[in-house]
Parts: C-alpha cells; structure tokens; sequence
C-alpha cells in the first residue's frame, strides 16, 4: 500500500522559503525607494500638484488656490531624475520650509551643474569640465553668456542621463530633441534671451529632403553641433552658417553619425554590411552599402564590360 506524502511537510519546507522571498522583494523595493521622499513630500504637497492646500489664519479657513505652472514639479519625473536621491533643500534655502515663502528667496543665486560636480572624482567618467569647455565655446554661451545657463536644456528637476542607458535609439532621439524643442518651439522661453522672432523649424529646414525621416532618425545635434571624442553627446552648438548640409556626410561609409548618434553602439560590419549598428534601427542609403553586393555589382559590371568588348571585336573582324 502507497504511503502519501503529508501535506504538512510541503507546508515546513516552502512556507520558510515564501517568507524568506516577502523579505528580499522589500528589502529591494525600500533600496529603490528615494533617499528622502518623505522629507520632500513637504515640497511636494503643493509643488508637485497644480492646486494646493493652505490654512489662512486671518480667516481661519482652509483655502485652495492654483499653483503657478512653472513652479509644478511632477514627483513621478523628479523620482526618475538624476538627482532623484537629493533632499529640495540640498538645491533650494532652508528658508523654503517656512510658509508662505519670503519674496526675497526669488532672488537666490541658483546652482550649476559644475558648482557640484567640476574636479569630483566620483564623477570622473562623465567628463564634466570636457563638457563645460565645450559648452563654453558653443554659440549658445558665446551670444547669451551668463544667461544661458546648464539649466536652460537640462532641467535639474526633471532631466535624466538617456543615451548612454539604453539601446533604443529613437527614444535617444526623442529625447534629446525634446531638449531643443523646448526653447526652439517655445516662444515663450525662447524670448527670455532674445527679442528676435523665434524662427520655425520646418520652414528653415525646408530645404532637406525626406523632412519628417530625419526629424524621426537624427537628432539635431548631429547637424548642429561640433563632435568631440571624449564626451558622449555634444555641447558644442555651431552657428547655423556652419550646420551640416552636405547629404554626403551622414549618407557614406565614414558616416559621422558612427561618432555622434552611434558612438558607443556596435561598430563593424555584420553580414557584410557597413556601419552595422544604423541596421538596428533603420537603413541609411550610402552609409549602410555591402561589400558582398559591393563586389557582385563590380564582377557583374567587369562582365558586361567585357562582353560589350567581346562582341565589338567579332563584329569588326567580320566586316
């Protein structure tokens, strides 16, 4: 007679390892949890909402009012930033915890990214003082100077490092185009540096072909900025007389987009083709040719050639 296996004893073995499992997952989940949400979520109470909630104690009544648009810090953005583990006052005047906020805390001198990281070791790989010389030279600082700051293309609430983590180009592109759009297709931050008109895009590239490709497969500093090797994305913004418009730049086998847009994706050749990496995302004409049909369309043409010049010769000899 079979002996069945008692219940019980499945419930000795697994239900340790259940718990052992509950364990670890929150122990993971308070490790990705930000260092200091709940200190934040002070600040986020009104900032991160576009209402808010306040006691008016010379009417002794709670009030909501409407937050000023541009002071609204989405907590979901913030959370996935750069700076996602910073204390609000690590930036902002311990003042900002007293409320309603003094009108003098307008005028705090604002932070920029070399303030924190220039000569930090710690943040050595991503070349932060290569980054700023170039910045320095690029027509945004040359023409705006102090006012065009770090911050003007970086928003320091919201910004997170996007091409070197992760393998999916287009949103790469989307990305940092987003980073351009927001003053080049924005009149109102665009005027906070210059009276000039601020010019439309599709117009002033009216004249590249196959527009909306290219908006979708490039970002606008491949054609706009100057590439330096030992930075990944490049600060060196170009005036538009010296913007890329030879098609024979990108469309070839020394692509330059193998040292912007494809800098650190795989490099070489797959099943013959050049420039492997642009196949994982689309098929740039010239730049992704094949030495295989390369060399079929020499051999094929050498035949014809030579046929051509078989057939003339028998002609002539029988005249």
């Amino acid at each position: 007679m079979d002996k069945k296996f008692p219940c019980y004893l499945c419930w000795i073995f697994f239900l340790p390892l259940f718990f052992i499992y509950i364990q670890l997952h929150a122990q993971k989940e308070k490790c990705d949890e930000p260092k200091h949400a709940e200190e934040n979520e002070t600040c986020f109470k009104c900032h991160g909402q576009k209402n808010y909630f306040y006691f008016n104690e010379w009417i002794e009544r709670e009030l909501k009012e409407r937050m000023n648009p541009y002071f609204v810090i989405p907590p979901q953005d913030f959370y996935v930033s750069n700076h996602k583990n910073f204390r609000c006052t690590d930036c902002h005047s311990e003042d900002y915890k007293i409320f309603p906020h003094s009108g003098e805390l307008r005028m705090e001198l604002k932070y920029t990214c070399m303030d924190c990281h220039e000569g930090d070791p710690n943040y050595s790989e991503f070349h932060f003082e290569n980054i700023n010389e170039e910045f320095q030279k690029s027509v945004h600082s040359q023409k705006h100077d102090e006012d065009f700051t770090c911050w003007m293309c970086h928003n320091p609430h919201s910004y997170k490092i996007n091409a070197r983590n992760t393998t999916n180009i287009k949103n790469t592109i989307a990305y940092d185009n987003e980073i351009c759009l927001s003053c080049h297709a924005d009149l109102n931050k665009y005027s906070l540096l210059t009276e000039q008109t601020n010019p439309n895009i599709i117009e002033k590239h009216d004249w590249l072909p196959n527009q909306a490709a290219h908006f979708l497969n490039v970002r606008c500093i491949e054609c706009h900025a100057e590439n330096n090797d030992s930075i990944l994305v490049a600060h060196n913004v170009q005036p538009k007389e010296k913007a890329v418009k030879l098609c024979v730049k990108c469309h070839s086998r020394n692509s330059l987009l193998m040292a912007s847009l494809y800098k650190f994706q795989f490099k070489g050749e797959k099943a013959g083709f050049y420039n492997a990496a642009m196949l994982e995302e689309s098929y740039v004409i010239g730049a992704n040719r094949n030495y295989y049909l390369n060399l079929l369309s020499i051999i094929i043409t050498c035949c014809v050639l030579v046929g051509i010049a078989i057939h003339s010769i028998l002609r002539i000899t029988k005249l």
